[in-house]
């Protein structure tokens, strides 16, 4: 691209000339507060869809080995979808504190707290009026050298939910100029200690939302070991290895070929978190989670995370909804793969610390990076 400045024509790399992200209403609430969509695209076909309704992820289009554009993740057409008993949690970010607390109980500073029981007997995803994936969040667009973003804010007050504390949560979302990935940065202070363990809950099916299984997928979890859990879903405290289970996943294997061994569980499938193994390369900030991979489109997914777990979940619980577009999101056809600490980690002194404290900042990312798998590894 050129411009003319100062009576001289001068080349101007595109990328220095990235717009603000598009916006635009995505209705109202049920309660008629006003929900925006902000729209960050990259140079290479990558396009992500993200609403003020629990700083969502609605849209997330990828191109296959052909450059077709498929949407890769379920969602809603409007706002009521959301709010309806369908939906869950699909791509919303989850907290004050994502995945199980136990008995939804937890005792801080000699003080016990009691939060609401939505996963019966357990507290879930923060909450079930006000967490995170429900509230209206602020958002501003903002673009760089690098790419686009869009920046959400959101000050959960002091006894919401339950959680003790006024938490100031930052959610970033950001689509660099160049390639085709996604980066999700989170910041929270508290004037109080309070627990926190942030993530997005993107539903994945990397053939296209909609498509009828995802049981067909290749996976690999960089985890040699896992949290076992009771038969509530709550961990038992105790980290196994994973070898000679249906949970080896440290080299890509087909998720449907094992998942029958854990139906009769009561995870019901995979429903559990891994603990990631320590990063190799200490220069680098990220440190390699997951890889994901279609063979019929030829996408793949990596994941790599700030976070010490992520949860692997094989949407057990979807039940035929029609989402965006009409789509039908049947039972195991679509993964999610949550960075997070692990679950009910206020109650387990030996798990990575999720108590923030006043004058202290979290601060966690993941990098959603896709691409087209290589000829040679579609076997």
């Amino acid at each position: 691209m050129k411009r003319l400045m100062f009576g001289v024509l001068i080349s101007v790399p595109a990328f220095c000339l990235a717009a603000d992200p598009e916006v635009g209403d995505f209705g109202k609430t049920s309660d008629g507060q006003a929900v925006e969509m902000y729209t960050l695209k990259s140079n290479d076909g990558l396009t992500a869809k993200i609403m003020t309704r629990g700083a969502t992820l609605v849209e997330l289009h990828v191109p296959d080995r052909d450059g077709k554009s498929a949407d890769v993740v379920f969602g809603w057409d409007d706002v009521a979808g959301y709010e309806s008993e369908d939906n869950q949690y699909f791509g919303c970010t989850t907290g004050r504190v994502c995945n199980r607390i136990a008995k939804g109980k937890f005792t801080l500073d000699g003080k016990e707290y009691t939060l609401a029981i939505n996963n019966e007997p357990n507290h879930l995803h923060g909450g079930i009026k006000r967490s995170l994936d429900k509230v209206v969040w602020k958002a501003t667009g903002f673009s760089n050298d690098r790419g686009q973003g869009v920046r959400f804010s959101y000050t959960s007050p002091d006894g919401e939910e339950g959680y003790p504390g006024a938490l100031k949560v930052q959610v970033s979302y950001f689509v660099p100029a160049k390639g085709t990935s996604l980066r999700i940065s989170y910041k929270a202070t508290t004037d109080q200690a309070t627990p926190v363990n942030l993530t997005n809950h993107a539903y994945f099916n990397l053939a296209g939302a909609g498509s009828e299984t995802v049981l067909d997928h290749m996976l690999q979890l960089n985890a040699d070991k896992y949290t076992p859990v009771d038969d509530t879903l709550i961990p038992t405290g105790k980290i196994e290895p994973v070898a000679d289970t249906p949970l080896d996943f440290t080299r890509m294997k087909k998720i449907g070929a094992r998942i029958d061994k854990l139906t009769d569980t009561a995870a019901l499938g995979y429903d559990h978190n891994f603990v990631l193994n320590a990063k190799t390369d200490a220069t680098k900030e990220l440190n390699f989670a997951a890889l994901l991979r279609d063979n019929s489109s030829g996408r793949t997914l990596r994941i790599s995370t700030t976070e010490p777990g992520i949860q692997f979940y094989s949407g057990n619980f979807l039940k035929g909804q029609q989402g965006k577009n009409g789509k039908t999101y049947a039972y195991r056809s679509a993964v999610c793969l949550e960075t997070q600490h692990f679950p009910d980690s206020v109650n387990h002194d030996d798990f990575p610390n999720t108590i923030l404290k006043p004058g202290e900042t979290f601060e966690s990312t993941t990098m959603y990076q896709f691409g087209i798998a290589k000829p040679a590894e579609k076997n």
